[in-house]
């Protein structure tokens, strides 16, 4: 067998590199006639694939039954897969045996019965074993196998991507009802239809979005939620014309929403803007008896606390003592941003360093010595060498930063 074809087989990244530096051909095919990156496009071998990529394996080259790795990535369901050969520049247009594009193809299998067609082309009986599969960008899908088949539910995200990059304009409802239809918030379809809905801005766009708030199904109103969020969040103007909207809508909504989730959009929202009309209702959302809320609330608050608010001062102390360790993280991480002569914020940082949980003792340490408080330098010391894979290598990277002459 072909070196690189056994290595991609192997799923042996490191073995590719080496045969692609010293001149392995990218677009080598088995003996089957299938080029090595509808190999790894079958393997659901992301890293594989931006491997062969990056050494300009062509995305447009077709195996025997002319299928390109595009056609592949979302025939098998492969959202993540399917953006990524999008986004290094393979062709839309090219069809598959049945005359179908990249369109067209996301299409059928949207309205295709996933159990049903694994089932008939594996000529399997038993029962679909499936699994819930996350992408790099953090999103889930479930993955299907029977009689040696495999395919993923990624087809709604996939066709709403690609109808994005035909230029196509979905109807507000149509994204809904696919996002709806994944009743998971997690899974990837509720990313991709409501980052296309964000992306469009327009007043029509704010006002569906803004009218799923009566909505008595909470997934509507998340949906509904997330996309105002993303509108604003995303909105790079100079005039951000959504702000102010987001805050009139959001502070009425989020004292009455009963479904954390929901919430959770909403608070990140309102933690995003600068409005000091904000600042209270945070500092009441840090009590919340959602984790998260009380998190995103957290992260709002380091304006507040910079102008020398004590109320909010005094509900980020409160949250160093939280149950959940996330919460108390980011609770020194926001008393980080109070004035240096606050002697309370520094107090309750130094309290933290007896933190059960090493990511609350590191992040209180490095908050200490920005404030040029030594009583941290012990933990910061035995944190092992921290590179780009290191949870605290931006946190530390700050402090070396603080500390040059």
């Amino acid at each position: 067998m072909e070196p690189l074809t056994a290595a991609v087989r192997d799923g042996d990244v490191q073995a590719v590199d080496t045969l692609l530096r010293a001149g392995a051909d990218p677009d080598t095919v088995d003996e089957h006639g299938t080029p090595v990156l509808c190999l790894a496009v079958e393997a659901f071998d992301l890293p594989m694939v931006e491997t062969l990529l990056s050494a300009y394996a062509s995305p447009d080259r077709a195996d025997a039954l002319g299928r390109t790795p595009l056609l592949r990535a979302i025939e098998l369901g492969a959202g993540d897969l399917t953006s990524m050969m999008v986004g290094r520049g393979a062709h839309l247009w090219i069809k598959d045996a049945e005359g179908r594009d990249a369109l067209a193809l996301a299409r059928h299998w949207h309205g295709t019965d996933v159990v049903a067609e694994l089932g008939r082309r594996s000529g399997g009986r038993g029962p679909v074993d499936r699994r819930a599969v996350r992408s790099d960008s953090g999103s889930l899908c479930e993955q299907l196998s029977l009689g040696g088949l495999t395919v993923r539910t990624g087809h709604a995200a996939i066709l709403t991507g690609l109808e994005r990059s035909y230029g196509i304009a979905t109807p507000f409802d149509d994204l809904l009802s696919r996002a709806l239809a994944e009743p998971d918030v997690d899974h990837d379809v509720w990313w991709a239809t409501t980052d296309t809905l964000s992306g469009r801005r327009t007043p029509a766009t704010w006002d569906a979005a803004a009218a799923l708030r009566e909505r008595p199904d909470p997934l509507e109103r998340y949906f509904g939620a997330m996309v105002l969020r993303l509108m604003a969040l995303f909105d790079e103007s100079d005039d951000a014309p959504f702000e102010g909207p987001l805050v009139d809508l959001f502070l009425p909504w989020v004292a009455s929403e009963p479904d954390p989730r929901v919430a959770w959009w909403l608070t990140a929202g309102l933690a995003d803007t600068p409005d000091p009309r904000c600042d209270g209702p945070l500092t009441t959302l840090t009590r919340h008896i959602d984790a998260t809320v009380r998190h995103a609330a957290l992260s709002g608050l380091h304006r507040t606390i910079q102008r020398g608010d004590r109320e909010a001062l005094s509900a980020a102390v409160a949250r160093t003592e939280d149950a959940d360790v996330a919460v108390r993280q980011q609770a020194c991480r926001t008393l980080g941003s109070a004035p240096t002569h606050d002697q309370d914020a520094t107090a309750a940082l130094a309290a933290c360093l007896t933190d059960p949980a090493e990511e609350v003792r590191v992040e209180a340490a490095a908050r200490l010595a920005l404030r040029d408080d030594p009583r941290g330098d012990e933990i910061l010391d035995g944190v092992p060498f921290a590179d780009w894979s290191s949870p605290y290598d931006g946190l530390l990277y700050e402090v070396f930063r603080h500390r040059q002459p």
